[in-house]
């Protein structure tokens, strides 16, 4: 019976340890503590006003929940920033009467990411990702909304995944 009670106490120690090292999204932010996105400027030929707005509190928020990172306004040991480059709407497929079947919305963004604690890890990539809809509606309310929410929500874990994620 001692034995047993051992066994479950080593095994509990080990277990509660290896909880803190483990990360269900994948983020190592090493010896990082603070963290900051700078304002993404939108540089876009096509200007969708607040997108800029939007999409630098949408990255914020992600990091936010996450990770346990504390978000700063400067001196951050984690540092984002970028702009938006482009803000295109195009047709994907046509009609009989060569009209747009379906649209497509496409952002992307230019993306420089350092790390004060791990300079290795520094990177400038673009991201980039659509939402189709159709050719009939009008990019505006529920459809924009809509479209917002799943181009934000792929871009901002795409440059999660790039910045923290040690898959």
């Amino acid at each position: 019976m001692k034995q047993l009670k051992s066994i479950l106490i080593i095994f509990i120690t080990f277990s509660a340890q290896s909880c803190g090292i483990y990360s269900f999204t994948g983020a190592d932010t090493g010896a990082a503590k603070t963290f900051q996105v700078n304002y993404f400027a939108n540089s876009a030929i096509l200007v969708e006003p607040g997108l800029d707005r939007d999409f630098t509190i949408a990255l914020q928020d992600l990091i936010q929940n996450q990770t346990n990172l504390e978000l700063v306004t400067s001196n951050g040991d984690l540092v984002y920033e970028g702009e938006i480059i482009e803000y295109r709407i195009s047709p994907t497929t046509a009609t009989a009467n060569n009209t747009a079947a379906q649209n497509r919305l496409t952002i992307s963004v230019k993306v420089s990411f350092y790390n004060k604690k791990k300079e290795d890890d520094d990177f400038d990539k673009n991201f980039s990702f659509f939402y189709d809809f159709a050719g009939s509606a009008l990019l505006s309310g529920s459809t924009k909304e809509a479209a917002f929410q799943d181009i934000f929500e792929r871009l901002t874990q795409d440059i999660f995944n790039a910045s923290l994620a040690n898959w």
